[in-house]
């Protein structure tokens, strides 16, 4: 693993590097060889998804890296269609598969899906406490889950999820989730933490870079990181996979945290769907 990048302690025991890279959106034909890019720059923290269709990819630029699957952290999501218990353990076979390996770091449920399923998300979780004794994902966690979804596994269920995966930036700081996330002992990972290239031209963005000598991207990512934030940039761009690798050369003072959180535009901020509405993909 990189020593250039931090890591932060799970509830599990594990750890995780605070800074990866994301292929949402990344084309399949194209995703071997960022994934490539990434891993020559420093990279060893990968996050993918079944609903990104680009597993394949993320898998062959890591077993012909050269390294060690040991020197890598990877992360996959349960897509919206396989909650069921069986369609869940088939399409975890699946994903195994796609990335040629026997685990993966850390699973995630992708949406807590409220709305399909007779509700009941529980049972999806339960079928990853299954992944997790077995050994075949070796942290389990969940995406998009608000404190009563959360409220629900830890009434209902054994393990305590070691991650929740939500949308962070500045114009949606969700500081309640987190701190939520944070008194439960549950990391969060920041996704769209640019919040999809928005904030990057913001006044206050902007002047605190050229205050920093660093690019508004840089600051921004900087910030996730001191605020304790696990982030996974993407880009297709070599120059840019590397920007944002190089944020650990700086800090942001008091005053530039200060500023930056107060973007915040609560809900309409989001740039994504909301947890409790979202129910794309569901089987029908």
């Amino acid at each position: 693993m990189s020593s250039t990048i931090p890591t932060i302690s799970l509830n599990d025991g594990r750890t995780i590097p605070q800074l990866g890279f994301g292929v949402f959106q990344v084309p399949p034909e194209e995703t071997r060889a960022a994934v490539e890019t990434a891993i020559e720059i420093g990279y060893r923290h990968i996050d993918t998804a079944q609903m990104y269709g680009n597993e394949a990819g993320v898998g062959e630029a890591v077993n012909n890296s050269g390294l060690d699957r040991s020197e890598f952290f990877i992360t996959s999501k349960l897509n919206n269609g396989f909650h069921e218990p069986d369609d869940a353990r088939s399409a975890f076979d699946d994903t195994l598969k796609a990335l040629g390996t026997d685990y993966v770091d850390l699973f995630l449920i992708h949406w807590p899906m409220p709305a399909s399923y007779g509700g009941d998300f529980v049972q999806t979780w339960n079928t990853l406490e299954e992944f997790y004794r077995e050994g075949r994902a070796r942290s389990i966690g969940v995406s998009n889950f608000t404190p009563h979804h959360l409220g629900r596994l830890r009434a209902e269920t054994q393990v305590r999820p070691a991650v929740n995966q939500i949308e962070v930036h500045p114009y949606l700081t969700n500081d309640a989730l987190r701190a939520y996330n944070a008194d439960n002992e549950i990391a969060t990972e920041a996704y769209s933490p640019i919040a999809q290239g928005e904030v990057l031209t913001d006044p206050v963005i902007t002047e605190i870079a050229r205050q920093t000598g660093k690019t508004p991207a840089q600051v921004v990512l900087r910030w996730h990181i001191q605020r304790g934030d696990i982030i996974f940039p993407k880009s297709k761009t070599a120059e840019r996979v590397r920007e944002n690798f190089e944020i650990f050369d700086f800090e942001l003072d008091g005053g530039a945290m200060g500023s930056i959180t107060a973007l915040d535009r609560g809900d309409k901020g989001r740039t994504g769907a909301n947890p409790d509405t979202m129910n794309y993909g569901a089987k029908s």
